[in-house]
């Protein structure tokens, strides 16, 4: 018998069937980009991404060859919900939380509710990444859509839903909407009348690794899996990924080097708020009961992709025929030395501890004989040295972290995480498996169907590690240098970037 992991990002959705040693026996994976219908919106395609998921199902268990699939489990993106009816009918595109729309209701929201108030209750400060503020622009903007809405699903559930499960969210996905209460576990009553939104617009919460319904026959036919098996409660893609890399426990941080390059600490009690605040930290359920995580991200795997699509934009059409991997040809031009450009990587709204809005990106030391190798290893330094500068807050807040784990895209390549380790000085591991949001997913999968009596005896199972990335001293000293000319970037460039931004 064997566990199903499915993994629906941003940019790309997976699917994965293992064995219950850890054995990867079936992996299928689709690429799609966000639609853009006016200038700052940004959506999926909920219906087109639905039918690229089950594409991947489908490959995946026919790769596995057989091995009936015994229980599956998803993650997903946070934030983002998709409109669906009880009856399993998709009625519009989600809004991803790089979209705009919904920051209109910012400056009313902050004079209802002070930040240390709604960190209190759900852990984060207000802005418009989160679900609340694209809520209130549907129902005051469409309201036809919102009426006829039964419930607004986050991308695990969804994606659990219409392969016939319960219509549930897990607690690290249900705080991602600012509308829930992270001490009761709970819609927060408070919030949601602040907000003018229904409780019964939204699913029940549930923790991670319950099961929440079974595979309809219909479903399973038309995907090659068994009917009736378990469907389990997943996660933030970023909580599976910790724990599909065997990040369980405090003084751990998983190291997600996707779409976002996201580093995530484990901590068992809450910080305290005004030092979380400050920091720009937020405070999350972990997909492991009884742990919390925090977020310290940027859009980092968007800014490589974004690279590939313009500087690479032939070798793209070339590698899709001939099934070359593009990422490591092109990483394979970065120069040995440090990346003698400088680049600020506000190409869309930033991370922790700012979250800024009104900037753009900035790639400056350009000379005629700058390489695109040295434009892709200037980019990757600089989302690393954006992540150190929050990284290096976090034991002013009582954080510690002594063992990082690499997953994601960006782990398959040596050179990427010996940068990471060299920038913040700490060494990295990378596990085996290293597409770590399905094997999370897998091992939630098997905690809830009673294959693992624990998630630590899912992990101690099915996450083993490959090698360590010890920091170069030399090079650890060198990146300081630069790091400190990194940080003069932004102040320098502030009031112009804004004025040019609006």
């Amino acid at each position: 018998m064997s566990l199903l992991g499915i993994d629906v990002g941003t940019s790309g959705c997976k699917a994965a069937v293992f064995s219950e040693d850890g054995r990867l026996l079936g992996l299928a994976y689709e690429e799609y980009d966000y639609q853009r219908p006016q200038l700052g919106w940004a959506e999926l395609d909920s219906l087109q991404v639905w039918r690229q998921v089950k594409r991947t199902i489908r490959q995946a268990v026919a790769d596995a060859k057989g091995d009936p699939v015994k229980a599956l489990c998803v993650s997903s993106l946070g934030e983002t919900v998709v409109p669906v009816t009880t009856d399993r009918k998709i009625l519009g595109p989600a809004l991803l939380n790089f979209d705009v729309r919904g920051e209109e209701y910012l400056d009313e929201l902050r004079g209802l509710i002070r930040d240390e108030q709604l960190y209190q209750i759900n852990g984060n400060t207000l802005g418009n990444q989160y679900s609340l503020t694209k809520l209130k622009w549907l129902k005051q903007h469409q309201p036809d859509l919102y009426r006829q809405t039964d419930i607004f699903l986050l991308w695990s559930g969804f994606i659990s839903f219409m392969l016939g499960a319960d219509a549930k969210v897990d607690y690290s996905l249900a705080n991602r909407t600012l509308l829930f209460d992270l001490e009761r576990n709970d819609w927060s009553d408070e919030m949601l009348e602040l907000a003018q939104l229904e409780r019964e617009k939204l699913p029940p919460t549930v923790p991670s690794g319950v099961v929440i319904g079974s595979v309809a026959n219909a479903i399973a036919e038309e995907l090659g899996l068994p009917a009736g098996i378990p469907i389990v409660s997943g996660g933030h893609d970023q909580c599976c990924n910790g724990i599909g890399c065997g990040v369980l426990a405090p003084g751990q941080a998983m190291v997600g080097m996707g779409t976002y390059l996201c580093l995530m600490p484990v901590f068992r009690r809450r910080p305290e708020t005004s030092a979380m605040i400050e920091r720009g930290l937020n405070t999350e359920h972990h997909a492991a009961a009884g742990q919390y995580v925090s977020f310290l991200y940027n859009q980092g795997g968007s800014l490589v992709k974004w690279f590939r699509n313009t500087f690479a934009a032939a070798e793209r059409q070339q590698a899709q025929a001939s099934g070359q991997d593009l990422y490591a040809a092109l990483l394979s031009e970065m120069p040995e030395d440090l990346s003698r450009i400088m680049v600020l990587p506000h190409f869309a709204i930033t991370g922790p501890p700012d979250f800024i809005a009104d900037s753009c990106g900035v790639v400056a030391g350009l000379k005629l004989e700058t390489s695109r190798g040295e434009i892709l290893k200037g980019l990757i330094e600089a989302m690393t040295f954006y992540v150190r500068e929050t990284f290096e807050a976090l034991p002013g807040a009582g954080i510690e972290v002594a063992d990082f784990r690499a997953v994601g895209g960006g782990s398959k390549s040596d050179v990427w995480i010996q940068i990471s380790a060299d920038i913040l000085g700490r060494p990295f591991v990378r596990p085996k498996i290293n597409e770590a949001g399905v094997l999370g997913a897998a091992i939630l999968a098997g905690v809830g169907c009673g294959v693992f009596p624990s998630l630590e005896a899912g992990v101690e199972t099915m996450v083993q590690l490959d090698r360590t990335f010890d920091p170069d001293p030399k090079k650890q000293s060198l990146y300081s240098e630069r790091f400190a000319k990194y940080q003069r970037l932004w102040p320098l460039m502030a009031d112009y970037l804004r004025d040019l931004t609006a």
